[in-house]
């Protein structure tokens, strides 16, 4: 049976913890408290920890690399635990989705996001799946990187605890069934 590997992306540091950034921080955090998994730092700059889940092996993985960096981490981590990148799940942060929608994908571009395109560009394919969470898109042009880089108003912290939730949800569903069971019952509209 396949090992899984869950990474969310996010930037490390308190000054971002609650940022909309950090939301595959968030989930993996949770996750990792679900699933009883301790994350800890590796010498290949990324926290993580392997646990169990109904029986299945699997790990939650933090890079520490700052977000935009995350493909040089994840690439040392994968090829040390002689890992493929289709045994891993991406979990990210979505401009391009409203805050409460998440999304599950098997492959695909980086919708514009740097995280998952330095990921891309290391592990060289874009085959591995990836979890979006929508975090909105409430910014004026040219306002992008102070808006995810912003915490989460007081008035969305139901929906945020929400839509990790579902996210948790979706990314256990991809460990013990795969991606396109987890897509079926999670892709929410």
């Amino acid at each position: 049976m396949a090992k899984r590997l869950l990474v969310g992306l996010g930037n490390p540091g308190d000054e971002y913890a609650e940022t909309r950034h950090n939301v595959g921080f968030m989930a993996v955090d949770a996750l990792a408290k679900r699933a009883r998994i301790d994350v800890k730092r590796t010498r290949d700059e990324i926290l993580f920890g392997w646990g169990k889940w109904r029986g299945r092996e699997v790990g939650l993985a933090k890079p520490q690399t700052y977000m935009n960096r995350s493909g040089t981490a994840l690439e040392v981590f994968l090829r040390r635990y002689k890992m493929d990148p289709s045994e891993i799940l991406v979990i990210v942060d979505d401009i391009h989705l409203p805050l409460g929608t998440v999304r599950m994908r098997p492959k695909g571009g980086s919708g514009g996001h740097n995280g998952v395109q330095d990921i891309i560009d290391w592990l060289d394919t874009n085959e591995f799946a990836r979890l979006r969470i929508g975090v909105g898109s409430e910014f004026q042009e040219g306002r992008q990187s102070d808006y995810v880089l912003s915490p989460f108003e007081a008035e969305e912290q139901e929906l945020l605890e929400d839509v990790l939730k579902r996210a948790e949800n979706a990314a256990l569903t991809f460990v013990t069934d795969g991606v396109n069971k987890a897509m079926n019952w999670f892709n929410t509209k």
